[in-house]
């Protein structure tokens, strides 16, 4: 899963977003264009989405489940879907690819999956849906935060064996800084071990490639597409064995007296009820939006635009980056950051109330890392993430507004 991204002179044209110019108010009650810098949280609906499900409303039927002529429409729309989505990862043509609510879903999806016994290795820096699903029902083995990409890889290849799993990250969601996936994956593989990855951070930002990876989840309110769609796509045979997901319609194939024989394809299987279609077409949309607009040029815009984040953070009093492995590590358009003499969510708030800018403020669902980035100590952080919409005016907003909160609390 190369993170590489080629220079590119001129700029792509941008896929456009929904709500690009919606206005929020102040405390001093005038209003200004609002600068959302938490795309990592929830990104707003590409309008290439909220066109493609205007136009499925009205063709909106049951699926799988009806002769009708809407519902063949919805259902092929449905499966079509799965399609584009198996595209966008470019997952290996047996991959199955499974439609959940989100990542979190995706992964105690797997999670359930797992054999019984199966040794689970998993490092402590994890965001909570990557490293609380396993531990009801696997051995688990947890690592430490790794000092470096290298140790990452030395360190799980020593606990790795035969017939594991290592669950793992391609992007932080605290740094945004990018893990070692194909390395760790061939370091799995070679000790006959399988790979999942937690794409959720990657997918807005990076082209995916499922080669070298066994089990991948994305979450579709991460990619420009609204709540409640995600996936999981990866290798059949675990999926195919265990246990239906949910029990129920769909997910048997005959059902008699005290007896029930389950589906055997790992979709249906584990596609329990009738299931999400507009969040499937949703997510469906996103995919390829992204993928028309050119993923590699997108990412390469991102990066100059993260670039000038980054060097504008620089310059403010006070304000200490948070990082992995250092300042110079290949990353995402995310950044989390302290500002001494601020608590995070006093600064968050006032940069609502005052500058009509969203951060996020808190631990971020990773608990234990941010604990380590601060040194140990419980506590939350600050942090920006770029998309889509976000422009250098948004930028230089931001960077402005902190600079002035800095120097007015240093003056107080």
């Amino acid at each position: 899963m190369s993170s590489t991204v080629s220079s590119l002179q001129l700029e792509p044209a941008l896929p456009a977003v929904a709500g690009a110019d919606v206005a929020v108010p102040l405390a001093n009650g005038s209003q200004v264009p609002y600068a959302n810098f938490d795309y990592a949280a929830s990104a707003p609906c590409l309008l290439a989405v909220k066109d493609a499900l205007d136009a499925a409303l009205p063709l909106y039927a049951s699926v799988h489940r009806g002769a009708g002529h809407l519902s063949r429409m919805t259902t092929r729309a449905y499966e079509n879907a799965r399609q584009t989505v198996r595209r966008f990862a470019a997952a290996r043509p047996d991959d199955s690819v499974i439609f959940t609510r989100n990542t979190t879903d995706s992964m105690n999806l797997l999670a359930s999956c797992v054999p019984l016994g199966t040794t689970v290795v998993v490092f402590e820096s994890e965001h909570h849906a990557n490293l609380l699903p396993w531990l009801h029902r696997h051995f688990v083995v947890r690592l430490p935060m790794p000092r470096s990409p290298e140790d990452a890889v030395a360190t799980a290849a020593d606990v790795l064996a035969p017939g594991g799993l290592l669950v793992v990250t391609a992007a932080s969601n605290v740094t945004g800084e990018l893990w070692p996936i194909d390395e760790l994956a061939a370091a799995a593989h070679a000790r006959g071990a399988r790979i999942a990855v937690d794409a959720a951070q990657l997918a807005p930002h990076r082209p995916l490639d499922m080669s070298n990876v066994d089990y991948l989840a994305f979450s579709g309110h991460k990619l420009y597409a609204p709540f409640g769609s995600g996936v999981l796509i990866g290798r059949g045979d675990w999926l195919r064995d265990a246990d239906p997901y949910l029990r129920g319609g769909g997910a048997s194939k005959t059902v008699g007296s005290g007896t029930v024989i389950w589906a055997s394809a790992p979709e249906e299987r584990h596609e329990a009820g009738s299931p999400n279609v507009l969040g499937a077409l949703a997510i469906s949309a996103a995919c390829a939006a992204l993928d028309a607009a050119g993923r590699p040029a997108l990412a390469a815009a991102e990066e100059r635009l993260f670039a000038h984040l980054r060097s504008g953070l620089s310059s403010v009093p006070g304000l200490r980056e948070l990082s992995l492995w250092g300042p110079d590590s290949p990353r995402v358009g995310i950044v989390s950051f302290v500002i001494e003499g601020w608590d995070p969510h006093s600064l968050a708030q006032t940069l609502s109330d005052s500058y009509g800018i969203g951060v996020r403020d808190g631990k971020m669902c990773a608990h234990n890392l941010v604990r380590q980035l601060l040194g140990g100590t419980d506590g939350s952080i600050v942090r920006a993430s770029i998309g889509l919409g976000t422009t250098r005016a948004h930028i230089d907003r931001l960077v402005t507004a902190l600079a002035e909160l800095t120097t007015v609390r240093a003056a107080a």
